[in-house]
């Protein structure tokens, strides 16, 4: 069963850029491809730690991060969804930047 379920990217612990960024960057790619909807739950950090295998503190680093781009919001006791997209940010507005 868990190959089916297995990371489709990895991370690369030798790089310079900090792991969290990383995992942080792949929710994000996620959320822009439409695989996490708006309004819907991100995997929780234990699966977020075992599915990428990192460190249950990196994986709630890469949450931070998240919160801090303005991709999710955290609910104490119901966990992170990802934030529905201000219509600004969406390129369809074909409003010129003057």
């Amino acid at each position: 069963m868990s190959d089916t379920e297995a990371p489709k990217t990895s991370l690369d612990p030798m790089s310079a850029r900090p792991l969290y960024v990383q995992l942080a960057d792949v929710i994000a790619g996620k959320i822009a491809s439409g695989e996490l909807a708006p309004d819907r739950p991100i995997p929780s950090e234990n699966h977020l730690a075992d599915e990428y295998g990192v460190a249950r503190l990196t994986a709630r680093r890469a949450a931070q991060e998240l919160r801090e781009r303005g991709l999710i919001v955290t609910v104490r006791g119901k966990g992170s969804f990802v934030v529905e997209q201000r219509a600004g940010d969406a390129p369809e507005e074909g409003e010129p930047n003057a």
